[in-house]
């Protein structure tokens, strides 16, 4: 049976006063569709349409009413209120119809505005109430004809909120069905990672309607209804601009709901004018909450989650056609906490080599033995770069990514202990050596100068021999060159590969070595030493590269430079 079916002289009872007549859609008529795409029909209105779900905006301790009329008893009628941010007190009343109009006799109808005073001063019998936050229905198979008014109010603060009403509820079924068990199974649970399976809906396997299923990620609580997940993820309380109080609005002006956005009709109407008719509000920050769609699955692994952390996992299955969505029952679980390493002793004065996976970490301790005043670390970074943290006592006093050589010296105190977390590249397994001593004379790697390129002269270049040059420090060491020759099509991709900084000359073959020599300069512009290397073949590519060699028998090996000979002299 309709909601909508009434006389013109009782519609004009549900409209606000200055209102024009608005012929309202039944579910009789072809048109139907069309006009609930009107986005102007339900302006101003206080009409439940037949059929369709609406959108509206509560200011809190104001309520709302909403009207619509079933015609002849034993109608089957459902309707179903949903919650977004805010718990909500609703109620469902009917009333008899009135007379269309008192004056028959002579043709007069009563004015609009005591017929309006004759609905609304009467109470009518009360059906269903609800209070609380979660998604309530209204069903009945079989109701009686009579005015329905539905009283919404919000006791804790503005909200926004979605009503659906139909006289046909066996044949819509707009919301998406649940399984017998609507739980949300958790069948495997990681450090990072959370698997995630559940029971198809039945709307989807067996009416072969197109549902899609979206899970929500948070930290704080499960959600009721995906409306709710939409307040949350706005960035301030209202969800949206509010209207003035007074001036109801239809949802149908905002793309927030599945309706294509229409400018014009935001701009006549100014809802999204804040200096008009919007509450000023300040935005918040972004929370903590994702939501992913991922098509008809019924099992799916969140990643990129946080050790030893409890998270909330919400499901809601979709229907594409209506846009209106059903929720499962929400589960929550912990990840797993991070294995406990074991924890690396330093020893004074010894270099320690430490590898370390893809995004992974390790720890080292270092307790001297002895009073210090100072303490020095000194770390190489064989590959890309590394993260260092170093506490005493717990106590942070250091926090630098290193690339290359890098020295630290901290202030010491009498029977500290020191813990050092190394972290890894994103990119790929890091490896390094570190070295912590309380004498400042023991330094066994060997400084460097910030630009460890090596470059060629180009104009030097023969048929036999390439000239090169790299700097130096004040501090004087040994510095050895090797060749290789390569192939032409060697590129930087391979060259990258090589760059391990910690293989020392010891890992080169002797026919590669073109000699070794000591060198520095107390005047650190003028730290620059050159080199011809002899003995090469025309056209031919050669891979360059330099090692420093320190006090303790170390060496870092600078950036490799590949040089060509010329082919024709």
């Amino acid at each position: 049976m309709l909601l909508l079916r009434c006389p013109l002289p009782f519609l004009l009872l549900l409209l606000p006063l200055g209102s024009r007549p608005q012929k309202l859609p039944t579910r009789d008529e072809e048109l139907f569709q069309m006009q609930i795409r009107d986005k102007a029909f339900f302006h101003d209105s206080s009409v439940i349409p037949d059929g369709a779900e609406i959108s509206s905006y509560l200011f809190r301790d104001t309520p709302k009413r909403y009207f619509f009329v079933v015609e002849e008893d034993n109608t089957p009628l459902a309707v179903t209120v949903t919650p977004c941010d805010a718990p909500l007190e609703w109620k469902l009343s009917v009333q008899e119809l009135p007379e269309e109009a008192s004056g028959e006799g002579s043709g007069d109808p009563e004015p609009l505005e005591q017929q309006k005073q004759q609905i609304t001063n009467e109470e009518g019998t009360e059906l269903f109430s609800y209070k609380g936050n979660d998604v309530e229905y209204f069903v009945s198979s079989s109701s009686p004809s009579g005015l329905y008014q539905l009283d919404l109010l919000s006791t804790e603060k503005d909200t926004h909120f979605k009503v659906y009403a139909t006289t046909t509820p066996e044949s819509d079924q707009p919301y998406p069905e649940l399984p017998y068990d609507p739980r949300i199974d958790v069948t495997s649970l990681g450090r990072t990672t959370v698997t995630l399976a559940w029971k198809p809906s039945p709307t989807a396997s067996l009416l072969r309607q197109p549902i899609q299923y979206c899970i929500v990620i948070n930290k704080e609580h499960n959600f009721k209804s995906l409306c709710a997940v939409e307040a949350k993820l706005s960035s301030d309380d209202a969800f949206m601009m509010a209207p003035k109080p007074g001036l109801d609005f239809s949802p149908f002006d905002f793309a927030h709901f599945g309706f294509p956005a229409d400018n014009n009709s935001g701009k006549e109407r100014g809802f999204l004018k804040s200096s008009k008719f919007g509450r000023q509000t300040s935005p918040k920050p972004r929370v903590d909450l994702h939501r992913v769609c991922i098509g008809n699955k019924n099992i799916f692994t969140v990643s990129d989650l946080k050790p030893d952390t409890q998270y909330y996992f919400d499901m809601f299955a979709v229907n594409t056609n209506t846009n209106m969505s059903t929720a499962y029952v929400g589960t929550f679980a912990r990840t797993k906490e991070e294995a406990k390493q074991k924890t690396v002793e330093l020893k004074d004065g010894k270099v320690t080599d430490v590898f370390i996976k893809r995004k992974g970490a390790k720890f080292l301790r270092f307790a001297p033995v002895s009073s210090h005043q100072k303490v020095t670390f000194s770390v190489h970074s064989c590959l890309d770069a590394v993260q260092i943290q170093v506490r005493r006592d717990g106590k942070l006093l250091l926090s630098q990514s290193v690339e290359g050589v890098r020295q630290f010296q901290l202030r010491g105190k009498a029977k500290a202990k020191y813990l050092i977390r190394l972290k890894g590249s994103k990119k790929g397994a890091s490896m390094l050596k570190i070295l912590a001593t309380t004498r400042p004379n023991k330094q066994s790697f060997p400084s460097l100068p910030e630009d460890t390129r090596i470059k060629a002269f180009d104009k030097l270049r023969t048929c036999s021999s390439v000239t090169v040059a790299w700097l130096g420090t004040q501090e004087r060491n040994k510095f050895c060159i090797y060749k290789r020759e390569v192939d032409d099509n060697y590129n930087d991709e391979q060259k990258k590969r090589e760059q391990n900084q910690c293989l020392g000359p010891d890992t080169r073959k002797k026919s590669e070595k073109v000699l070794c020599k000591y060198f520095h300069s107390q005047n650190i512009q003028k730290a620059v030493t050159t080199e011809t290397i002899r003995g090469l073949q025309p056209g031919k590519s050669y891979l360059l590269d330099v090692y420093v060699i320190g006090h303790g028998g170390h060496s870092v090996k600078y950036q490799s430079k590949l040089v060509k000979t010329r082919k024709f002299c």
